[in-house]
């Protein structure tokens, strides 16, 4: 059974999923880009040639892509009606280098895509968009993660383009809401890349509004 990507219906059940645990979801978000701001302050103060600068990048780099899988799995959790769990951090940090090189491979495949006339770069992108959601969700490697995403969005291109255009829609609005609408806006956006993960990947798990 192939999977049918419904805009409204992914807008409507990522809304759903948000409200459910948005305390958490926001807390932890706010809190990362709380300090984000704080290692990106010292890093700033630091000489450019300096020890400390280096390192201060190395840490802020491990912390965010930590964050990154960590939160994936909150918003997994999320959806299979669970409460988001810090240990999850800890959990998804072994990870980290699945995940890093998966990212190398999926850069240098988006760079060679738009030296080839720009749109076969964005084709790239959409197609392995969801490499992160299967290391996270069903724990490949970055080669399978990369081959799994093209798998499940063969002939998925158009739906997903749209969707794209939705999410950059979503964020346009939390920003013009002063800014505070985009710790509402960012945890929404990974749900719905989340959930269109799961739809491409398990349809039958998705359960019908």
């Amino acid at each position: 059974m192939e999977a049918k990507i419904v805009i409204p219906e992914v807008v409507k059940a990522s809304w759903r999923y948000l409200k459910s645990q948005v305390w958490v979801l926001v807390g932890l978000f706010t809190g990362y880009i709380l300090l984000y701001m704080i290692f990106w302050g010292i890093q700033l103060y630091t000489p450019p040639s300096s020890v400390t600068r280096l390192f201060m990048s190395l840490v802020l780099a491990l912390f965010s892509l930590v964050f990154y899988l960590g939160y994936y799995k909150n918003i997994f959790q999320t959806m299979d009606g669970e409460e988001p769990q810090f240990s999850a951090y800890g959990q998804q940090a072994r990870k980290f280098f699945a995940t890093f090189i998966g990212g190398i491979l999926f850069a240098a495949i988006f760079i060679i895509g738009l030296i080839l006339l720009v749109l076969p770069g964005i084709y790239m992108a959409i197609r392995l968009q969801f490499y992160v959601a299967a290391i996270v969700d069903d724990d490949m490697g970055a080669i399978d993660a990369l081959k799994h995403s093209w798998d499940i969005t063969r002939g998925q291109s158009l739906p997903l383009i749209l969707l794209a255009f939705v999410m950059v829609l979503v964020l346009i609005i939390g920003a013009v809401l002063f800014g505070i609408g985009l710790l509402i806006a960012a945890p929404m956006l990974y749900i719905m890349q989340c959930y269109v993960y799961r739809l491409l990947n398990r349809p039958l798990a998705i359960p019908e509004e």
